[in-house]
């Protein structure tokens, strides 16, 4: 095997800028394919960051509008909720599309009305100031929370407590005190899209009720037992809510967590697709290896007469060209993926997040290289291996 690969080295040494040209062909090819699973991957994680720093990871419960009516949703439906088995925590979500100004800022926000436990459920992490109380509940208080994001925008800092804010939602406009800052999450998708990506608001829900004129929720989110099954406890808080007031097929129950899995699966066949895509120059760059290979045949030819004629076999010869073009997809498989590597890390760094990697598509296209190597270096192996040492001989070096 030594001898093998020393004298593969020797082989493709004599042509160096042909070897290199080719082993660039397939390391691009591998740099492609890791690059778009690595990119794939980035965006994956970044949405369901994203998608987390949401919350809302169990259950929603909301009204079935079918036929145009549906049940209302309130402190009775909240009850009942709360007591239905595999049910850990309950709270009413109201949601709203909103404006909200400082003094020097104003942008597109979502305004959330909640409760008290809500960042049980929803992954709020108060980064300064502190939580709705019950008091601020009762009282109905013109009091919020707001994404970090929004604090650095309007004041250039994170902690504005005490300051105050306009929002405008449901047609009216109200001056809010800023309580509390939560933790904007992963902060990619605002970082690339700006103003597209909205941001966040809380306030209590009575205090949202009052202005919009509502007595009921826009949904209740619900947190299963840790060792409970969503799809189950839905499906239990739906009877429950049906026995209890007799609307068949009146509320609905979303698996968030279903829904994000289902979104993970479709990023995955984008993934798939890009890296077939990837796949095509790495097929276009293997087919040169047939071409050097049998460029080297020809070149080769009085060579081959003079091993076959002290006695190399047909095996041997056809060996020794086999494992060129080998060594060739290996050299150019390991380029590519430090190449492919090094730009992900790169990448992953400008934009401050965690480098993702999908080591089934990267080892997939580490076989892929290695085997087309292989496959298209067969004919000119065996081409060589069958050349008449005789007719070889007679050929001009």
């Amino acid at each position: 095997m030594s001898c093998l690969f020393l004298s593969a080295f020797r082989s493709l040494g004599r042509k160096k800028s042909r070897t290199l040209l080719t082993i660039l062909g397939i390391a691009i090819g591998v740099a492609s394919v890791t690059l778009i699973s690595s990119i794939s991957q980035c965006g994956t994680d970044a949405i369901s960051t994203e998608l987390e720093s949401l919350g809302l990871s169990g259950l929603t419960i909301s009204t079935s509008q079918t036929g145009g009516y549906g049940p209302p949703l309130r402190e009775e439906e909240l009850a009942v909720v709360e007591a239905c088995e595999g049910v850990e925590a309950a709270t009413p979500v109201l949601v709203q599309t909103a404006e909200i100004s400082s003094k020097r800022y104003e942008t597109q926000a979502i305004a959330w009305g909640i409760d008290v436990n809500a960042d049980e459920i929803i992954s709020l992490e108060v980064l300064y100031g502190r939580m709705f109380e019950r008091s601020d509940i009762r009282a109905k208080s013109n009091v919020c929370l707001v994404d970090e994001a929004f604090a650095r925008n309007a004041y250039a800092r994170s902690n504005i407590i005490g300051k105050t804010v306009s929002i405008l939602y449901n047609g009216s406009e109200s001056e809010f005190q800023v309580i509390g800052i939560v933790k904007t999450g992963s902060g990619l998708l605002q970082n690339m899209m700006g103003s597209y990506i909205p941001t966040f608001v809380y306030v209590p829900y009575t205090t949202f009720q009052e202005s919009a004129g509502k007595s009921g929720f826009d949904q209740i989110a619900v947190k299963v037992e840790e060792e409970g099954d969503v799809a189950e406890a839905g499906q239990a808080i739906l009877a429950q809510l049906q026995r209890a007031n007799g609307f068949e097929n009146g509320y609905l129950a979303n698996d968030i967590a279903k829904q994000r899995a289902s979104l993970d699966s479709m990023m995955s066949i984008v993934t798939m697709i890009l890296s077939a895509v990837g796949a095509i120059s790495l097929l276009v760059a293997s087919l040169s290896i047939m071409t050097v290979m049998l460029v080297s045949v020809s070149e080769r030819t009085r060579e081959i007469g003079i091993k076959k004629s002290i006695g190399a076999t047909r095996g041997m010869i056809m060996l020794e060209f086999l494992f060129e073009a080998v060594l060739i997809s290996w050299m150019g498989c390991m380029l590519g993926l430090l190449a492919g590597y090094g730009l992900s890390f790169a990448g992953a760094a400008a934009l401050g997040v965690s480098l993702g990697m999908r080591g089934d598509i990267v080892l997939l296209s580490v076989v892929f290289s290695m085997l087309s190597g292989t496959v298209f270096g067969v004919y000119p192996a065996y081409k060589a291996a069958k050349l008449d040492p005789v007719d070889a001989l007679r050929q001009d070096s």
